[in-house]
């Protein structure tokens, strides 16, 4: 029974790409990130690595913005609790996009290849 109870609560590790409303103000923007940060911790789950990536162009436009405001957070959460994390995302009016994926291991350091200016 208890292996059982241990199996349940296998958490595994994500990466988390959150594009948020870079037209908002920063105490908005940092509220907007604690509630996507305690979603993960609320659940059990734990914050590993955050890289704040600050404002940048947006591939294309959504929601008639052209910037947003990038971060990529590593974190730890039982697998069953994805789903409700993402339904909580999905009530966030700040976040533009989000992308989640499991991963191996965690990025000690981010680096974006430079666009063409257009």
């Amino acid at each position: 029974m208890m292996m059982q109870d241990q199996e349940q609560k296998k958490s595994n590790l994500y990466e988390g790409m959150y594009v948020l409303n870079a037209h908002i103000s920063d105490e908005t923007r940092n509220h907007a990130f604690e509630k996507i940060k305690n979603g993960v911790i609320n659940r059990g789950g734990e914050i590993v690595k955050i890289h704040d990536q600050g404002r940048r162009r947006l591939a294309y436009e959504i929601n008639r913005q052209k910037e947003g405001y990038y971060y990529l957070v590593y974190f730890r959460l039982p697998t069953q609790d994805m789903s409700d994390l993402w339904q909580e995302y999905h009530l966030n009016e700040n976040l533009l996009r989000f992308v989640t994926l499991r991963t191996d291991k965690v990025m000690e350091e981010i680096k974006f290849k430079q666009l063409p200016e257009q």
